[in-house]
């Protein structure tokens, strides 16, 4: 009776939620009747005809009027979105303009831009930016923007997507002016009684006084990423919009050369096989309708794609990397289906790639869209076989639709890796995030996969997977989020991603926080705790037990501090290593230790992030300091550098652990279109030294020609073992040139 009738309370809160959202306001938008000449100073007779918009403080005084004037105008026509800007300054000097990089991910320069929610979903979005320098960077939104703890950062926000828009920017007698204009045909929206609604975002930044400007009002107490969240957006709308069905047909032609070293049989001598290649390959782009977009792909290749940074792992989970290939980047918020902690039951780089090395595509198909209120994603790809593992087949569907109310969803997902000697496996699931009142939400996902029989045994625990989660989201006052989740011991999704299989228990973080207001320095300050107790499935022992406390601040000129203290409780099944000399043993450890991450202010010439983990580790000590600075010389040149440094002592046991990564790289910009990036990576662990060079020339969305030069190269002689030392393991240089037809 009771459970029946908290659930009824939760369906009427739900259904008051969907009433109260269905009353807000619509900002109805002008349709623009002449012609528009693409400049970037917008004609008086243009500007006149589009619907102005009015921008508010959002930091680091939230409501106040802009320290600088910013002019907005909105319009469309029956093509293009058209976004229209005059940003002004007191003293024109103050202008920052640090880069001209595609999809440039600092906030040093000075900036404008957009978020389009397309499907007025209230949680997924795109964002279309760009600095006085003219460039392009657009990026995709998924889950409201939310933060998802990452090594990587923020797996919310997707730079690596791309769609065909345009930008210009001029100078302007005291700032600069911009135009936007964004295909209908790139965006995906629905139509009803033949109007589309979306919900709009509009940012400027002011960067030597550390400033964010925001359309509509937003408030800080929604956090760093609060002037990008799809549910904060303003409803806008449009009448009789009849975009384009572009056809884009992308045929690529790749030739180059590798060489590589290959010990031989005997173990005596490295024989260097040389490979020259000439291939091509096809991308086709089917815009269905406004809802849907189909992606096929032949003989697909990455070659252009950037090599994966290098890390030393001192843990004994498996390390999550991002997705980097833009043939996965179309809507792939659709396919996300998290199990906490980065663990994913699809991971798109189990397709195409076997422990880091590339692995032959065939070709597949890709859909993506709304049908009616699902939104849907299907998936099919066959690769090559590469040395022991067969050809196979990887297929996804995905699917989701809003109910109840603007911030909450149910779906079902189901996955299968088919292999042609008759191995297969499969995984399903279902979920769903209800907005409860507030800032309250409550997650839920099950998931089961085949056994190693190959089988789903409906009633068997072993093979399925659970999690629940209750939330509030904010970043003024008390907010929560209490975690349960199960993992069962044949729970294997194998085109997923699982750092932590067989384990069970809770994880809770608990904070406070505070926005200071207009008189302090202090933009906002919060104290952070958290408790964590996680169990072994196949013996019922500890796996680790975690309480955390600490602090966070961050100022309104853009310095930052985290600092966390951490009681650790763990207890290993197994031993693992840590290199050939160091290990931790079976057994269960108590130890303490300290984690902080020191940020310089993001808008300055000179960026510097510096992060420290240090004090007991099991039965030892640890000491682990990361510097990564970033020095912005000017807009046509960019030095980027990170040196990290472990140090771990078992004394007890005579054994010592140290490793050494640093990173550089040179990115020089002749213009928005030419580009020349160069780094060198070194892992002492690995004893391996990388090298990368990339020039790319991308006259237009859709053209470009990339040459590629990469070099693997030995620090230490233990490679060689009795056979002579080689000067590399692996050279190679690559052409390609890919060029995008459209047909209408």
């Amino acid at each position: 009776m009771i459970l029946k009738r908290v659930f009824c309370g939760l369906i009427f809160i739900l259904m008051f939620q969907a009433i109260h959202a269905a009353a807000t306001d619509v900002l109805p938008i002008s349709r623009i009747s002449g012609p528009v000449e693409f400049t970037g100073t917008t004609a008086q007779n243009i500007w006149s005809l589009a619907t102005p918009v009015n921008l508010l403080m959002h930091v680091p005084n939230f409501g106040k009027s802009p320290g600088e004037q910013t002019e907005v105008r909105i319009g469309y026509d029956d093509k293009y979105l058209w976004v229209f800007a005059r940003l002004h300054y007191t003293d024109p000097i103050q202008i920052v303009s640090k880069s001209k990089k595609r999809d440039e991910e600092s906030r040093n320069s000075d900036s404008f831009g957009i978020v389009l929610d397309t499907y007025d979903d209230n949680e997924s979005g795109l964002a279309f930016y760009t600095t006085p320098a003219g460039q392009r960077i657009d990026f995709a939104i998924s889950n409201d923007a939310n933060f998802q703890p990452s090594p990587i950062g923020n797996t919310s926000l997707n730079f690596s997507w791309n769609t065909f828009w345009d930008v210009k920017t001029a100078a302007i007698a005291d700032g600069w002016s911009v135009e936007i204009r964004i295909p209908f045909s790139s965006l995906r929206f629905q139509e009803k009684d033949g109007k589309v609604r979306m919900g709009l975002m509009i940012n400027r930044s002011v960067s030597y006084c550390n400033e964010i400007d925001t359309y509509p009002e937003i408030d800080p107490k929604y956090g760093l990423f609060a002037p990008i969240k799809p549910s904060l957006a303003h409803t806008i709308e449009m009448e009789g919009l009849k975009p384009a069905k572009p056809v884009y047909i992308a045929p690529y032609v790749l030739t180059g050369i590798e060489k590589n070293q290959v010990l031989n049989e005997a173990g005596t001598q490295y024989d260097q096989e040389p490979n020259s290649q000439l291939t091509g390959g096809l991308d086709i782009k089917y815009s269905l309708n406004s809802n849907l977009t189909l992606d096929l792909t032949a003989n697909t290749d990455f070659a252009q794609v950037e090599a994966d940074d290098e890390y030393v792992n001192i843990t004994r989970y498996s390390m999550y990397l991002p997705e980097k290939r833009m043939f996965f980047q179309e809507r792939s918020s659709i396919f996300g289906f998290n199990m906490g902690q980065s663990q994913e039951l699809f991971y798109s780089r189990q397709i195409g790639l076997n422990d880091g090395n590339p692995v032959r595509i065939y070709g597949g198909a890709r859909l993506t869209g709304r049908i009616g209120k699902w939104d849907i994603g299907i998936l099919d790809m066959q690769t090559e076989d590469f040395k022991e593992t067969p050809s196979e087949n990887f297929g996804v569907f995905r699917t989701r639709r809003q109910v109840f109310n603007p911030n909450s969803y149910v779906g079902a997902i189901a996955t299968t890796r088919i292999g042609m000697f008759g191995k297969s496996s499969m995984s399903y699931g279902a979920d769903g995030i209800f907005r409860l009142f507030g800032d309250d939400y409550l997650e839920t996902r099950f998931a089961q996969t085949t056994n190693e029989e190959g089988k789903i045994k409906m009633d068997s625990k072993a093979n399925s997977f659970a999690f629940l989660k209750w939330e509030r989201r904010n970043q003024e006052g008390f907010a929560y989020n209490l975690t349960y989740s199960y993992s069962g011991l044949e729970f294997n999704p194998s085109v997923g991603f699982m750092s932590k299989p067989g384990i069970a228990g809770i994880d809770s973080r608990a904070q406070y926080g505070w926005l200071p207001g207009e008189r302090s320095k202090l933009l906002s300050f919060k104290l952070i705790t958290g408790y964590m107790n996680m169990h072994r499935l196949v013996d019922h022992g500890l796996e680790n037990r975690w309480l955390t406390g600490g602090f966070e601040v961050n100022t309104k000129d853009g310095w930052s501090l985290l600092s966390i203290l951490l009681y650790i409780r763990e207890g290993i099944l197994n031993e693992f290593r840590l290199s050939e000399n160091a290990s931790v043993p079976a057994g269960e450890y108590t130890y303490k230790n300290i984690f902080s991450i020191f940020s310089t202010p993001f808008t300055k010439p000179l960026v510097l992030r510096l992060i420290f983990n240090g004090g007991e580790f099991y039965d030892g000590t640890m000491a682990s300091v990361t510097a990564e600075p970033k020095l912005n010389l000017s807009s046509s040149l960019q030095v980027t550098g990170s040196y990290g440094y472990n140090r771990i002592s078992f004394d007890s046991r005579d054994q010592r652990f140290s490793s050494h990564i640093a990173r550089l790289k040179v990115l020089y910009m002749y213009n928005t279109k030419l580009s020349v990036s160069s780094f060198i990576q070194y892992n002492s662990v690995n004893r391996l030294m990388i090298g990368n060079f990339r020039l790319r020339y991308n006259p237009k969305e859709g053209n470009d020609f990339f040459l590629v030069y990469n070099e693997s190269r030995p620090t230490s002689n233990y490679l060689f073992g009795s056979a002579p030392g080689v000067p590399f393991l692996n050279r190679i240089i690559l052409l390609k040139y890919v060029y995008t037809f459209k047909i209408s």
